[in-house]
């Protein structure tokens, strides 16, 4: 009780100060802005937060004519990277090993996204449909492409869609192409890990301003 009212304090008397500061500079309603910020921060909640506690199946599912392309490993990258994503930010999430999840799908026909749920044992299947995905703006460009539905199934109360969301379609970056000098695996691993954080974003609160200079952010070295 102590430690949270020192808390509170803190946050108070730091608001207080900010406000303060700016106030002689911009004006009462700049002082309230900044305010609010320090309290408040950028963060924006996740749209559904039903995967808490959860154990969760990611499965990744390109179109037909996607399977024989780039569509493929793109998908398999999705889901790995999705499934870290979650279970970084998902409090008391457990994620199935993508390894299993593969290596069933690979192995068995199945009509629907629920007959993997439950042959891996998930409460719930997070399941994206692939719908387009490309890396080339031109010969000498890369520009990534990517159509994505979002469901997810409630395995535990018998399959029910209990989340579905149809993504626009994503560019990245989104103003410009990228020289094809860079290695391709490299900009695919940028470009998927991108998708990942946008469709994860839906499950956790995140910052509002994530993509702000994306354009830049995709010519980084690492």
């Amino acid at each position: 009780m102590e430690r949270s009212t020192r808390r509170l304090l803190c946050v108070t008397l730091v608001s207080l100060l900010v406000a303060a500061i700016a106030a002689t500079q911009s004006g009462c309603v700049s002082a309230l802005a900044s305010a609010m910020w320090i309290v408040r921060g950028n963060d924006v909640s996740a749209d559904y937060n039903g995967l808490r506690g959860k154990r969760v199946a990611v499965v990744c599912r390109p179109l037909v004519e996607l399977q024989y392309s780039t569509g493929s490993r793109a998908a398999q990258d999705l889901c790995s990277e999705l499934g870290r994503l979650l279970r970084q930010r998902v409090r008391w999430i457990t994620i199935v090993d993508p390894r299993e999840v593969t290596q069933w799908t690979d192995e068995h026909d199945y009509d629907d996204l629920t007959e993997v749920g439950r042959a891996l044992k998930a409460d719930m299947v997070v399941g994206i449909d692939m719908e387009e995905f490309g890396l080339y703006q031109s010969q000498t460009l890369y520009q990534g492409k990517a159509r994505l539905n979002i469901t997810v199934y409630d395995i535990a109360s018998g399959g029910d869609v209990v989340y579905q969301k149809s993504l626009p379609r994503m560019l990245y970056p989104p103003n410009r192409g990228v020289d094809t000098s860079m290695p391709e695996d490299d900009f695919r691993r940028r470009f998927v890990a991108h998708l990942a954080d946008t469709i994860g974003r839906h499950f956790y609160s995140h910052d509002s301003h994530a993509d702000f200079a994306l354009d830049s952010k995709a010519f980084e070295e690492e």
